[in-house]
């Protein structure tokens, strides 16, 4: 997975006007609840997978969903570092994280909630890489495995958001139609969980 430079500036001012107030920290993404949708990757709702063939599942679910939603030859990928400082310290990002994404350029940092008196960062980093099914199947191979964690896929234009997680995916469309429409085309891959969950 080569990655392309982005312009951060103005991947943060896209940011704003496509998703405003919404959090850049990939967990807290579903909270646009009236355009996301919840897949799990293995039948069941089974959180890990423990033979070739169900990672096979993993990764062909994560490819069908994704090659319905990016439309160009680019796609964006962001993945994460965390720190008690609100700037990155290099390194940053675990050794496994950069590996799989290697060419990936700072973007902003994100304080998040924690106790009274304790901060940590979540330092994002992007690139941009050329697009077809399967590119990105060592990164989600790692994500099953709960290796590495906050990763976010997302078109150029950032009209959606795509936050896989270990056990599954949480996709964020541009309106609610959207949506639906996803969401019905894999009703099987849905959670019985009445949140959505």
């Amino acid at each position: 997975m080569t990655g392309g430079v982005v312009d951060t500036a103005a991947l943060s001012a896209l940011w704003d006007e496509r998703w405003p107030g919404c959090s850049k920290l990939p967990y807290e993404l579903r909270g646009v609840r009236e355009r996301w949708v919840r897949f799990h990757t293995l039948p069941g709702s089974k959180r890990y997978p423990g033979t070739e063939a169900e990672y096979g599942i993993v990764l062909a679910r994560h490819n069908v969903v994704l090659a319905e939603l990016v439309s160009g030859p680019e796609a964006l990928v962001v993945t994460a570092g965390c720190s008690d400082a609100p700037e990155p310290r290099e390194p940053c990002r675990s050794p496994e994280t950069v590996v799989v994404h290697p060419d990936a350029t700072y973007w902003t940092s994100v304080c998040m909630d924690d106790e009274p008196g304790f901060q940590s960062w979540m330092h994002l980093y992007v690139s941009q890489v050329p697009w077809s099914v399967g590119c990105l199947d060592p990164l989600l191979r790692q994500v099953a495995d709960d290796v590495i964690a906050n990763v976010v896929l997302a078109d150029t234009g950032l009209r959606w958001l795509y936050h896989p997680y270990d056990g599954g995916m949480d996709v964020m469309l541009s309106s609610t139609a959207d949506r639906d429409a996803l969401r019905d085309r894999h009703r099987d891959w849905l959670s019985a969980h009445p949140g959505g969950l």
